[in-house]
């Protein structure tokens, strides 16, 4: 929860600030106050912490943490496909990370691209396809071992979560975009399959579809997914643009968004988690929200030195491409 010393500095901090840029005591008590109020009274409180627990902590088969499986587990089976929930499960993840999308008829499947040319036989955004053409691709076309993984097909949302109960796989819903459908399909699906509710979670990057998720079920344990930066730089750390203008506007962006992560919009989401890039992990980090009552994941973690560093030094889970060798990471 959020510590009173907490709310203490960020709201006078917002006074400090309001105040220099009106130069109106008054204005600046009348705006921190709403800003209290609203916080107050719209704001979602975490789930149990022991139900947040069964999701987050898990009991990893070799005793270690948590491993989830990225996409699925993308460097050893197909992405984001029934054949990679399988292989995971084989290769010992906890649990298994799953994206979220829609085809043109409201079918909500897994992909995470826009488009399906990268990881199928097809071309095209996947919004424009309906689901009797997406069902006939190949999703381990274009994959490193589409040999042995011939003929996988794109599965829809219940597929996958059904394929996961039965691995007893503990699933991170990756939702980006359509908030609002997102929130009312995974509703419905955690009805349709109440283990759910100890056994999965959903994240995204998008403050707006967590705190929708949490108005449509408040039951549900949520995380928020951050990478410092991400405004204005790619995954690779390349610039998104070559404006100068734009990289310094971008970078500004990119300091408040952190700021609000780290400080307002958790709180405002009740979120049980932080999914946070790994080369911003720390254990003074990870102490950092502990004393609030979130957990922390580290994404995507691809080495054998990384992956001792977080089962031996950190001891959180995290998130990587491949449980059998070290591998590049997907952006």
């Amino acid at each position: 929860m959020l510590q009173i010393g907490d709310e203490l500095v960020y709201f006078s901090a917002v006074f400090v600030m309001v105040m220099l840029g009106t130069r109106s005591a008054a204005g600046a008590s009348v705006l921190t106050s709403s800003l209290y109020v609203f916080m107050v009274m719209f704001r979602f409180p975490p789930v149990p912490v022991d139900q947040a627990g069964l999701v987050l902590r898990p009991r990893a088969p070799s005793g270690g943490v948590p491993v989830v499986a990225h996409r699925a587990g993308s460097h050893d089976a197909p992405e984001n496909t029934l054949a990679a929930i399988r292989e995971a499960s084989r290769n010992g993840a906890t649990g298994v990370e799953l994206d979220l999308s829609f085809t043109a008829d409201g079918v909500p499947v897994l992909m995470h691209d826009d488009t399906v040319d990268r990881t199928t036989n097809g071309s095209g955004p996947v919004s424009r396809l309906q689901w009797s053409q997406l069902s006939r691709l190949d999703a381990s076309a274009r994959h490193r071992l589409k040999d042995k993984f011939s003929e996988e097909k794109v599965p829809t949302l219940q597929e996958a979560v059904e394929e996961c109960i039965r691995h007893q796989l503990t699933i991170f819903f990756d939702v980006r975009g359509h908030p609002d459908k997102a929130a009312s399909v995974l509703h419905e699906m955690f009805q349709t399959f109440p283990v759910l509710y100890n056994s999965s979670i959903v994240c995204s990057f998008e403050p707006k579809v967590i705190y929708k998720m949490r108005q449509a079920d408040p039951k549900v344990v949520t995380a928020l997914t951050h990478r410092p930066w991400s405004l204005s730089l790619f995954g690779d750390g390349t610039p998104r643009t070559l404006s100068s203008w734009s990289q310094f506007w971008s970078g500004v962006l990119d300091v408040l968004l952190d700021w609000a992560h780290h400080h307002l919009l958790w709180n405002l989401c009740g979120v049980s988690a932080i999914l946070m890039q790994k080369d911003f992990i720390s254990l003074d980090y990870v102490q950092y929200w502990a004393e609030r009552g979130v957990e922390v994941v580290g994404w995507t973690v691809n080495t054998a030195v990384e992956k001792q560093y977080y089962q031996n030094l950190l001891k959180i889970s995290y998130i990587t491409d491949s449980l059998l060798e070290d591998c590049d990471p997907h952006y």
